[in-house]
């Protein structure tokens, strides 16, 4: 068996132990959990509570209520970072980062108050930013119940989509999981890609900036 295979089992064991353990509160448990570590994938445990849905072990509405109950949980616990780190903090770090520019920041602020709620809500769909999304909507101090509403939309969706993937999949409910980590090694690579090119485009204007500097010293 190799290492993929032997994580999945894993979590999915923890998962089923949860849920045998707290009924739906542990899958509202599990996803709150994958909330506050992305490692843990919702691809896996929205399937599997599905799942156990369909084998009556669990009541396929309270899933749905349970998990997204633990969606929003894990989002405002995050936006709680967020608020704590604040846009004071967020501007020392920034300050202290390479490359990074506080005209960057600033640009990043202007765009969230623009498109703020769109963020939150499609970021709720989208692996990995799952979770990040909340930190930004904290610092920027998003009114909490706009947040919440968003939160709770969006999560709903996402949720009921791959619960009602494992409800009818059955015993197949891991190829839910192949899939949706096909979807997120796409995201990955796009994200992967944007970063080296605004780092490649960072790096040529610090250059261009420190030459254009050391010629007019020159002169």
């Amino acid at each position: 068996m190799d290492a993929g295979a032997e994580n999945l089992n894993a979590i999915a064991a923890w998962a089923v132990s949860l849920m045998e353990t707290l009924g739906g509160v542990g899958a509202g448990v599990a996803i709150a959990a994958e909330n506050l570590f992305p490692p843990l994938p919702s691809e896996i445990i929205l399937p599997l509570a599905g799942f156990a849905a369909a084998q009556g072990t669990l009541g396929l509405i309270e899933v749905l209520i349970w998990t997204t109950i633990g969606s929003v949980v894990g989002a405002l616990a995050l936006y709680g970072v967020g608020a704590w780190l604040g846009r004071r903090r967020m501007y020392a770090i920034a300050q202290r980062m390479p490359l990074i520019k506080v005209e960057d920041v600033e640009r990043t602020e202007a765009w969230f108050d623009r498109h703020g709620s769109k963020a939150v809500f499609f970021g709720r769909m989208i692996p990995i930013f799952r979770s990040l999304i909340s930190i930004p909507a904290g610092i920027e101090r998003m009114p909490l119940m706009r947040f919440t509403l968003l939160t709770l939309a969006g999560s709903a969706i996402w949720n009921t989509i791959f619960v009602l993937a494992g409800f009818y999949l059955g015993a197949n409910w891991h190829i839910v999981e192949e899939y949706a980590g096909i979807f997120q090694k796409v995201v990955i690579a796009v994200v992967v890609i944007a970063v080296v090119a605004w780092i490649v485009l960072r790096i040529r204007q610090v250059r261009r900036n420190r030459a254009a500097d050391e010629s007019v010293a020159v002169d």
